[in-house]
Protein backbone atom coordinates (compact mmCIF):
# COMPACT_ATOMS: atom_id res chain seq x y z
CA UNK A 1 0.00 0.00 0.00
CA UNK A 2 2.64 2.34 0.57
CA UNK A 3 3.02 4.03 -2.86
CA UNK A 4 -0.60 4.55 -2.86
CA UNK A 5 -0.95 5.69 0.44
CA UNK A 6 2.21 8.42 -0.49
CA UNK A 7 0.15 9.72 -3.35
CA UNK A 8 -2.59 10.36 -1.36
CA UNK A 9 -0.38 12.13 1.65
CA UNK A 10 0.56 14.28 -1.01
CA UNK A 11 -3.35 14.96 -2.27
CA UNK A 12 -5.42 15.62 0.98
CA UNK A 13 -4.89 16.78 4.44
CA UNK A 14 -1.83 14.67 6.22
CA UNK A 15 -3.33 15.59 9.76
CA UNK A 16 -6.65 13.95 8.65
CA UNK A 17 -5.33 10.65 7.18
CA UNK A 18 -2.67 10.63 10.08
CA UNK A 19 -5.91 10.84 12.58
CA UNK A 20 -7.86 8.41 10.38
CA UNK A 21 -5.20 5.71 10.46
CA UNK A 22 -4.19 6.26 14.34
CA UNK A 23 -8.16 5.79 14.83
CA UNK A 24 -7.67 2.56 12.84
CA UNK A 25 -4.93 1.12 14.96
CA UNK A 26 -7.00 2.16 18.20
CA UNK A 27 -9.64 -0.70 16.42
CA UNK A 28 -7.19 -2.95 15.90
CA UNK A 29 -5.95 -2.57 19.66
CA UNK A 30 -8.98 -2.80 21.51
CA UNK A 31 -9.49 -6.51 18.42
CA UNK A 32 -6.56 -7.77 19.98
CA UNK A 33 -7.30 -7.12 23.53
CA UNK A 34 -10.69 -8.91 22.91
CA UNK A 35 -9.40 -11.58 20.47
CA UNK A 36 -6.74 -12.73 23.77
CA UNK A 37 -9.02 -13.46 25.73
CA UNK A 38 -10.03 -17.42 26.45
CA UNK A 39 -12.68 -18.49 24.31
CA UNK A 40 -15.77 -19.68 26.81
CA UNK A 41 -17.07 -23.11 24.99
CA UNK A 42 -17.89 -26.42 26.42
CA UNK A 43 -16.80 -28.68 23.85
CA UNK A 44 -13.57 -29.88 22.25
CA UNK A 45 -14.65 -29.48 18.75
CA UNK A 46 -16.18 -25.84 19.43
CA UNK A 47 -13.03 -24.99 21.19
CA UNK A 48 -11.25 -26.27 18.33
CA UNK A 49 -12.92 -24.00 16.01
CA UNK A 50 -13.31 -20.92 18.31
CA UNK A 51 -9.46 -21.51 18.21
CA UNK A 52 -9.05 -21.50 14.26
CA UNK A 53 -11.30 -18.56 14.04
CA UNK A 54 -9.36 -16.29 16.29
CA UNK A 55 -6.03 -16.94 15.25
CA UNK A 56 -7.82 -16.48 11.50
CA UNK A 57 -8.37 -13.20 12.82
CA UNK A 58 -5.63 -11.85 14.32
CA UNK A 59 -4.11 -12.43 11.58
CA UNK A 60 -6.53 -10.33 9.55
CA UNK A 61 -6.20 -7.99 12.56
CA UNK A 62 -2.20 -7.51 11.90
CA UNK A 63 -2.73 -7.08 8.15
CA UNK A 64 -5.48 -4.29 8.38
CA UNK A 65 -2.85 -2.63 11.11
CA UNK A 66 0.06 -2.87 8.70
CA UNK A 67 -2.62 -1.42 6.10
CA UNK A 68 -3.31 1.76 8.51
CA UNK A 69 0.83 1.89 9.05
CA UNK A 70 1.01 2.37 5.31
CA UNK A 71 -0.56 5.89 5.36
CA UNK A 72 0.43 7.15 8.74
CA UNK A 73 3.93 6.86 7.71
CA UNK A 74 4.21 9.05 4.69
CA UNK A 75 0.91 11.13 6.46
CA UNK A 76 2.98 11.40 9.50
CA UNK A 77 6.16 12.46 7.99
CA UNK A 78 5.17 15.09 5.33
CA UNK A 79 3.09 16.70 8.02
CA UNK A 80 6.32 16.54 10.19
CA UNK A 81 7.82 18.76 7.40
CA UNK A 82 4.99 21.40 7.18
CA UNK A 83 5.03 21.96 10.92
CA UNK A 84 8.88 22.62 11.43
CA UNK A 85 10.69 25.10 9.96
CA UNK A 86 13.43 24.04 7.78
CA UNK A 87 15.73 25.96 10.35
CA UNK A 88 15.10 23.10 12.68
CA UNK A 89 14.96 20.28 10.60
CA UNK A 90 18.05 18.55 12.38
CA UNK A 91 16.70 18.85 15.72
CA UNK A 92 13.18 17.85 15.26
CA UNK A 93 14.52 14.90 13.34
CA UNK A 94 16.95 14.07 16.11
CA UNK A 95 14.38 14.03 18.78
CA UNK A 96 12.28 12.04 16.98
CA UNK A 97 14.82 9.12 16.12
CA UNK A 98 15.48 9.33 19.71
CA UNK A 99 12.40 9.23 21.30
CA UNK A 100 11.64 6.34 18.89
CA UNK A 101 14.52 4.46 20.51
CA UNK A 102 13.78 5.34 23.61
CA UNK A 103 10.56 3.65 23.29
CA UNK A 104 11.84 0.60 21.89
CA UNK A 105 14.35 0.01 25.10
CA UNK A 106 11.30 0.92 27.50
CA UNK A 107 8.52 -0.87 25.10
CA UNK A 108 8.95 -4.38 25.78
CA UNK A 109 10.03 -4.01 29.21
CA UNK A 110 6.58 -2.56 30.02
CA UNK A 111 5.16 -4.94 27.46
CA UNK A 112 6.51 -8.15 30.04
CA UNK A 113 5.92 -6.10 33.36
CA UNK A 114 2.24 -5.86 32.16
CA UNK A 115 2.49 -9.53 30.90
CA UNK A 116 3.59 -11.03 34.47
CA UNK A 117 1.05 -8.47 36.64
CA UNK A 118 -2.14 -9.09 34.60
CA UNK A 119 -0.93 -11.51 31.39
CA UNK A 120 -2.17 -10.64 27.72
CA UNK A 121 -5.53 -8.81 28.86
CA UNK A 122 -3.49 -5.81 30.07
CA UNK A 123 -1.11 -5.31 27.84
CA UNK A 124 -3.75 -5.15 25.12
CA UNK A 125 -5.58 -2.88 27.32
CA UNK A 126 -2.74 -0.97 28.14
CA UNK A 127 -1.67 -0.47 24.67
CA UNK A 128 -4.79 0.67 23.44
CA UNK A 129 -4.89 3.42 25.51
CA UNK A 130 -1.95 4.37 24.73
CA UNK A 131 -3.01 4.13 20.86
CA UNK A 132 -6.29 6.38 21.67
CA UNK A 133 -3.70 9.27 23.80
CA UNK A 134 -1.68 9.25 20.16
CA UNK A 135 -4.40 9.88 18.61
CA UNK A 136 -5.76 13.09 20.86
CA UNK A 137 -2.10 14.33 20.57
CA UNK A 138 -2.46 14.37 16.73
CA UNK A 139 -6.04 16.56 17.25
CA UNK A 140 -4.27 18.48 19.25
CA UNK A 141 -2.49 19.46 16.37
CA UNK A 142 -4.37 22.57 15.10
CA UNK A 143 -2.79 22.57 11.44
CA UNK A 144 -4.31 21.90 8.30
CA UNK A 145 -2.20 21.18 4.90
CA UNK A 146 -2.54 23.45 1.68
CA UNK A 147 -4.88 22.29 -1.15
CA UNK A 148 -2.71 20.78 -3.65
CA UNK A 149 -3.95 20.58 -7.28
CA UNK A 150 -3.83 16.77 -8.47
CA UNK A 151 -2.32 17.19 -11.97
CA UNK A 152 -3.87 15.41 -15.30
CA UNK A 153 -0.96 13.26 -14.83
CA UNK A 154 -2.06 8.99 -15.25
CA UNK A 155 -2.76 7.38 -12.17
CA UNK A 156 0.71 5.21 -12.90
CA UNK A 157 2.99 7.91 -13.21
CA UNK A 158 1.55 10.17 -9.62
CA UNK A 159 1.56 6.58 -8.42
CA UNK A 160 6.02 6.15 -8.72
CA UNK A 161 6.18 10.02 -8.70
CA UNK A 162 8.20 9.47 -5.29
CA UNK A 163 10.66 6.40 -6.91
CA UNK A 164 11.03 8.56 -9.95
CA UNK A 165 12.37 11.47 -8.05
CA UNK A 166 14.52 9.23 -5.60
CA UNK A 167 16.06 7.58 -8.70
CA UNK A 168 16.86 10.85 -10.20
CA UNK A 169 18.36 12.18 -7.36
CA UNK A 170 21.82 10.56 -6.82
CA UNK A 171 22.61 11.68 -3.09
CA UNK A 172 19.52 10.63 -1.80
CA UNK A 173 19.49 7.46 -3.53
CA UNK A 174 22.74 6.78 -1.91
CA UNK A 175 22.03 7.39 1.14
CA UNK A 176 19.09 5.19 0.88
CA UNK A 177 21.38 2.56 -0.67
CA UNK A 178 23.30 2.84 2.06
CA UNK A 179 20.51 2.16 4.66
CA UNK A 180 18.85 -0.43 2.53
CA UNK A 181 21.69 -2.58 2.31
CA UNK A 182 23.87 -2.15 5.38
CA UNK A 183 20.86 -3.41 7.09
CA UNK A 184 20.13 -5.62 4.78
CA UNK A 185 23.79 -7.25 5.42
CA UNK A 186 25.23 -6.09 8.68
CA UNK A 187 21.92 -6.22 10.60
CA UNK A 188 22.14 -9.41 13.16
CA UNK A 189 19.09 -8.37 15.69
CA UNK A 190 17.42 -11.81 13.97
CA UNK A 191 20.53 -13.96 15.29
CA UNK A 192 20.29 -12.27 18.45
CA UNK A 193 18.62 -15.10 20.54
CA UNK A 194 21.44 -17.87 18.85
CA UNK A 195 24.37 -15.74 19.94
CA UNK A 196 22.64 -15.44 23.57
CA UNK A 197 21.67 -19.27 23.83
CA UNK A 198 24.93 -20.94 22.14
CA UNK A 199 27.73 -18.36 22.33
CA UNK A 200 27.75 -16.14 24.72
CA UNK A 201 25.63 -18.43 27.12
CA UNK A 202 23.83 -15.62 28.86
CA UNK A 203 19.62 -17.22 28.19
CA UNK A 204 17.34 -15.13 28.11
CA UNK A 205 18.00 -12.36 30.62
CA UNK A 206 21.17 -11.45 28.47
CA UNK A 207 19.51 -12.06 25.44
CA UNK A 208 17.15 -8.31 26.97
CA UNK A 209 20.24 -7.12 27.23
CA UNK A 210 21.58 -7.54 23.46
CA UNK A 211 18.09 -6.62 22.35
CA UNK A 212 18.33 -3.23 24.20
CA UNK A 213 22.27 -2.14 23.58
CA UNK A 214 21.41 -1.20 20.36
CA UNK A 215 18.31 1.11 20.65
CA UNK A 216 20.54 2.60 24.33
CA UNK A 217 23.46 3.18 22.03
CA UNK A 218 20.97 4.87 19.64
CA UNK A 219 19.14 7.01 22.62
CA UNK A 220 22.78 8.13 23.85
CA UNK A 221 23.53 9.47 20.18
CA UNK A 222 20.23 11.12 19.54
CA UNK A 223 20.65 13.44 22.80
CA UNK A 224 24.19 14.51 21.47
CA UNK A 225 23.38 15.02 18.38
CA UNK A 226 21.13 17.63 19.38
CA UNK A 227 24.03 19.84 20.80
CA UNK A 228 26.49 18.60 18.00
CA UNK A 229 24.49 17.79 14.44
CA UNK A 230 26.52 15.93 12.02
CA UNK A 231 26.46 18.51 9.35
CA UNK A 232 29.42 20.24 8.92
CA UNK A 233 30.94 17.05 6.64
CA UNK A 234 27.59 15.49 5.75
CA UNK A 235 28.58 13.18 3.25
CA UNK A 236 31.67 12.13 5.44
CA UNK A 237 29.55 11.60 8.36
CA UNK A 238 27.16 9.34 7.02
CA UNK A 239 29.67 7.30 5.03
CA UNK A 240 31.74 7.18 8.25
CA UNK A 241 28.73 6.03 10.43
CA UNK A 242 27.46 3.38 7.98
CA UNK A 243 31.51 2.26 8.32
CA UNK A 244 31.54 2.29 11.76
CA UNK A 245 28.26 0.57 11.53
CA UNK A 246 29.42 -2.73 9.53
CA UNK A 247 32.51 -2.54 12.02
CA UNK A 248 30.46 -3.31 15.20
CA UNK A 249 28.94 -5.97 13.33
CA UNK A 250 32.01 -7.40 12.49
CA UNK A 251 33.33 -7.29 16.08
CA UNK A 252 30.31 -8.38 17.82
CA UNK A 253 30.29 -11.93 15.50
CA UNK A 254 33.67 -12.52 16.60
CA UNK A 255 33.28 -11.50 19.99
CA UNK A 256 32.61 -14.11 22.81
CA UNK A 257 32.89 -11.79 25.34
CA UNK A 258 28.89 -10.53 26.46
CA UNK A 259 29.75 -7.14 27.48
CA UNK A 260 32.24 -6.44 24.85
CA UNK A 261 29.19 -8.32 22.37
CA UNK A 262 26.43 -5.54 24.39
CA UNK A 263 29.33 -2.38 23.49
CA UNK A 264 29.46 -3.32 20.85
CA UNK A 265 25.65 -3.33 19.67
CA UNK A 266 25.49 -0.20 21.63
CA UNK A 267 28.18 1.54 19.18
CA UNK A 268 26.47 -0.02 16.17
CA UNK A 269 22.89 1.55 17.60
CA UNK A 270 24.91 5.10 18.01
CA UNK A 271 26.13 5.06 14.53
CA UNK A 272 22.51 3.78 12.69
CA UNK A 273 21.31 7.05 14.75
CA UNK A 274 23.93 9.29 12.72
CA UNK A 275 23.35 7.62 9.59
CA UNK A 276 19.16 8.14 10.58
CA UNK A 277 19.33 11.78 11.43
CA UNK A 278 20.94 12.29 8.07
CA UNK A 279 18.93 10.16 5.72
CA UNK A 280 15.58 12.11 7.36
CA UNK A 281 17.21 15.33 7.15
CA UNK A 282 18.38 14.59 3.61
CA UNK A 283 15.17 13.89 2.56
CA UNK A 284 12.99 16.30 4.04
CA UNK A 285 15.59 19.26 3.01
CA UNK A 286 16.08 17.96 -0.59
CA UNK A 287 12.32 17.00 -1.66
CA UNK A 288 10.21 19.18 -3.06
CA UNK A 289 6.93 19.89 -0.49
CA UNK A 290 4.77 18.34 -2.86
CA UNK A 291 6.54 15.19 -3.57
CA UNK A 292 7.44 14.24 0.58
CA UNK A 293 4.27 12.45 0.98
CA UNK A 294 5.29 10.05 -2.05
CA UNK A 295 9.08 10.13 -1.05
CA UNK A 296 8.71 9.13 2.27
CA UNK A 297 6.31 6.17 1.15
CA UNK A 298 9.43 5.01 -0.99
CA UNK A 299 11.86 5.62 1.99
CA UNK A 300 9.47 3.17 4.10
CA UNK A 301 9.61 0.86 1.58
CA UNK A 302 13.44 0.89 1.43
CA UNK A 303 13.95 0.46 5.25
CA UNK A 304 10.73 -1.55 5.75
CA UNK A 305 12.31 -4.28 3.10
CA UNK A 306 16.03 -4.01 4.52
CA UNK A 307 14.75 -4.57 8.27
CA UNK A 308 12.22 -7.52 7.18
CA UNK A 309 14.23 -9.13 4.11
CA UNK A 310 18.01 -8.56 6.17
CA UNK A 311 16.30 -11.05 8.98
CA UNK A 312 15.00 -13.77 6.38
CA UNK A 313 18.75 -13.38 4.57
CA UNK A 314 20.25 -13.24 8.41
CA UNK A 315 18.72 -17.02 8.88
CA UNK A 316 19.25 -17.76 5.60
CA UNK A 317 23.08 -17.14 5.85
CA UNK A 318 23.42 -18.34 9.14
CA UNK A 319 22.20 -21.83 7.85
CA UNK A 320 24.29 -22.50 5.26
CA UNK A 321 27.48 -20.39 6.66
CA UNK A 322 27.09 -20.82 10.27
CA UNK A 323 26.35 -18.40 12.69
CA UNK A 324 29.28 -16.39 13.13
CA UNK A 325 30.59 -16.55 9.75
CA UNK A 326 26.83 -14.79 8.69
CA UNK A 327 27.26 -11.97 11.09
CA UNK A 328 31.06 -11.99 10.19
CA UNK A 329 30.51 -11.61 6.20
CA UNK A 330 27.43 -9.23 6.56
CA UNK A 331 29.74 -6.61 8.03
CA UNK A 332 32.31 -6.73 5.50
CA UNK A 333 29.42 -6.68 2.53
CA UNK A 334 28.66 -3.35 4.33
CA UNK A 335 32.07 -2.26 4.34
CA UNK A 336 31.91 -3.14 0.06
CA UNK A 337 28.71 -1.46 0.27
CA UNK A 338 30.62 1.71 1.42
CA UNK A 339 33.37 1.93 -0.25
CA UNK A 340 31.12 1.25 -3.81
CA UNK A 341 28.90 4.04 -3.07
CA UNK A 342 32.05 6.30 -2.19
CA UNK A 343 33.41 5.66 -5.40
CA UNK A 344 30.31 5.59 -7.59
CA UNK A 345 28.85 8.98 -5.79
CA UNK A 346 31.72 11.32 -5.18
CA UNK A 347 29.98 14.29 -4.83
CA UNK A 348 28.32 12.23 -1.84
CA UNK A 349 32.05 12.34 -0.35
CA UNK A 350 32.27 16.33 -0.78
CA UNK A 351 28.84 17.14 0.45
CA UNK A 352 29.03 19.43 3.75
CA UNK A 353 25.70 21.47 4.02
CA UNK A 354 22.46 20.27 2.66
CA UNK A 355 20.92 22.73 3.22
CA UNK A 356 22.49 26.73 4.38
CA UNK A 357 19.93 27.06 6.78
CA UNK A 358 20.96 23.76 8.99
CA UNK A 359 24.11 24.91 9.89
CA UNK A 360 22.15 27.41 12.22
CA UNK A 361 20.11 24.70 13.68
Amino acid sequence: MSLFSGHVADTHDRRRIALYSLAVLVVCSFALWFLSRDPTTVSLGTAALAVRVRVNAIYAVIVVSGVARAFLQPARQALSAELVTRALFTNSVTWRSGSWQLAAVLGPALGGVLYAIGGTNLGYVTAAMLMMFATGLMIAVRHKSPIRHITEEPIIERLTGGLRFVFGEPMLLSALTLDLFSVLFGGATALLPVFAAEILHVGPSGLGFLRASPAVGAVIMSVLLTRWPPFNHTGKSLLIAVTGFGACMIGFGLSTTFWLSVALLAFSGAFDAVSVVIRSVMLQARTPEQLLGRVSAVNQIFIGSSNEIGAFESGISAKWLGTVPSVVLGGIATLAVVGVVAWRNPTLRRLRQLHPELKAA
